[in-house]
């Protein structure tokens, strides 16, 4: 007989920002690594469906699954440490469960009933949590809670959980509550109290935390330890120490010292002789930490104030760069401080240039003048998606000699229309959830640069966007020798183009970087790393001659 799912939530307390979706993430990797089938999702308290209409200055990146849900970031630190795709049942939001439970009372649903906070919108809530672990694919469900305990916005999410642990059998779920324990330099002391508060918060809410994670700069010790457990009704064991970490990789190896997963697994009632097995993932670090030699890629983008914008392409250079044994020093770049009397002096010594995707007009003029300095210098140029447009831009106007040309998007009266808005979208006017979204397949030209880096045919990515290369040019631009080299059969859209005359130069539409992890580093951020490697060999530091 199967073993009925476990329910892990992981809640936080006193700060927001401690980290829950690393801990969550670290603690799903060292299940996965005894064997077990682990899952993790992410409950949002705003209001909004999905972050796909946030700026990314309010949120951060917006993550895309392979089922095309816009999602939090947190669900690309799942990914890239479970190695196993998310979904759209991975990120719900308050928004989205009221808009489920008022869709119900619209169809009469609720029989006439008041619909209230409890019990239809808690219902709601505990029947998207249990959605995952009724599939019968996973031993453990771990639900990260967003915000803080004593936010207004958390309190149904609170009482769901409160409600469900009533409803699921002994053993079958816990609570892990992440707090701060506070260093005051002044007294040399780290303070508990913020702690104490915070669970006792969470207590006159009806929940009892099974274990705490406690954020911390110095090490708490076995008398605070006991201390804060007294304090806070759990056992000293199930008081777990999480130090700052020079890396977020760091973080499972310090949870498994810290026993973190053998106390979650004693408390469910789940055997804890197996050891977990992180061979590849302290093999991943040994590489990370042994670079072999050193480049520094500039990173073009229009939100780099804030580096969350921008995840997982960070991620995704870590990865390529332990794989390669290379050091990678990332130069942000804000591509509004970028003329054409500037871009030598801000991009000297670089060894790649990456053109970030992005959104309006905006710092366009910026990303332009980046890959037109990179293509005359035969630095490796790597675009992604809006990158990869404002390559084509480029291209037609230094290359082909039309000067007004544009992406609609930005000029509707250009008479050079070469990136241009799909015709499905032309009518389109809600904004949220309607730009191509999630996983496509690519057919990959055989002897391309983009063939030989994948090594394969076909592919599949994952997209965001609504404009499209404009096919009516396609002659124009392969004759003079930026080609399409991936195309979506299907519709026949490009999505890569890539510049025959230059050494490494490709753009695509899609995201490759949401799909990179640390047991599979993404191709083409493995290629671009090897380019620029190649770069700073031939170069060592001297300054680039135009082609």
């Amino acid at each position: 007989m199967q073993t009925p799912t476990k329910y892990i939530f992981v809640t936080g307390g006193v700060a927001s920002s401690l980290g829950k979706g690393i801990i969550s993430a670290s603690l799903a990797k060292l299940l996965q690594a005894r064997g077990y089938s682990v899952t993790i999702q992410k409950l949002d308290p705003y209001l909004n469906i999905d972050p796909g209409t946030l700026n990314p200055y309010e949120h951060g990146e917006c993550y895309v699954t392979e089922d095309g849900a816009e999602a939090d970031l947190d669900l690309g630190h799942y990914e890239r440490f479970l190695n196993v795709p998310t979904s759209q049942a991975n990120n719900v939001t308050t928004g989205r469960i009221y808009k489920s439970v008022i869709e119900k009372e619209r169809r009469g649903d609720f029989l006439g009933k008041t619909v209230q906070i409890i019990p239809h919108i808690t219902d709601e809530i505990q029947r998207r949590i249990t959605l995952l672990g009724n599939t019968g694919r996973y031993d453990f469900v771990i639900t990260e809670i967003g915000g803080t305990v004593g936010d207004i916005e958390s309190l149904p999410f609170i009482e769901a959980i409160r409600q469900l642990k009533l409803i699921l059998e002994p053993q079958q779920s816990l609570v892990i509550h992440l707090t701060l324990i506070p260093y005051l330099a002044a007294a040399g002391e780290l303070k508990t109290k913020p702690t104490q508060h915070s669970v006792r918060m969470f207590l006159e809410q009806g929940v009892q935390p099974d274990i705490l994670v406690c954020r911390t700069e110095h090490e708490l010790g076995p008398d605070l330890k006991r201390k804060i457990g007294l304090f806070c009704n759990v056992s000293s064991e199930s008081v777990i120490e999480s130090r700052d970490a020079s890396s977020i990789y760091d973080v499972p190896l310090l949870m498994e010292k810290e026993e973190l997963d053998r106390v979650v697994l004693k408390k469910l009632g789940m055997p804890t002789l197996e050891k977990a097995d992180l061979s590849n993932w302290k093999e991943f670090l040994f590489k990370l930490r042994n670079p072999t030699s050193e480049v520094e890629i500039g990173i073009v983008g229009k939100y780099i104030e804030l580096k969350d914008a921008y995840k997982s392409i960070a991620e995704a250079f870590i990865h390529a760069g332990a794989a390669n044994q290379v050091q990678v020093h990332i130069r942000w770049i804000h591509s509004e401080d970028i003329i054409d009397d500037n871009v030598e002096a801000l991009f000297a010594g670089l060894n790649g240039v990456l053109v970030a995707p992005g959104f309006g007009e905006r710092g366009i003029e910026g990303k332009i003048s980046a890959i037109k300095f990179a293509r005359e210098r035969n630095i490796p140029f790597f675009g992604i998606c809006l990158g990869m447009q404002c390559a084509v831009i480029e291209f037609a106007r230094n290359v082909l000699g039309w000067q007004d040309a544009h992406s609609t998007e930005m000029d509707p009266k250009t008479t050079h229309p070469v990136i241009h808005l799909q015709e499905n979208q032309k009518k389109v006017t809600n904004k949220g959830g309607t730009m191509r979204l999630g996983a496509y397949s690519c057919k990959l030209k055989k002897n391309s640069l983009a063939y030989n880096v994948y090594g394969r045919e076909e592919i599949s990515e994952r997209h965001r966007h609504r404009y499209e290369f404009n096919n009516l040019y396609l002659s124009d631009f392969g004759n003079a020798g930026l080609v399409e080299s991936g195309v979506n059969e299907e519709k026949a859209l490009i999505e890569v183009v890539e510049n025959v005359n230059h050494p490494w130069f490709i753009g695509v539409q899609f995201h490759p970087e949401y799909k990179s992890t640390v047991e599979n580093p993404h191709p083409l951020f493995l290629g671009f790393v090897k380019a620029a490697t190649v770069n700073a060999a031939q170069n060592n530091g001297k300054d680039y001659a135009i082609a």
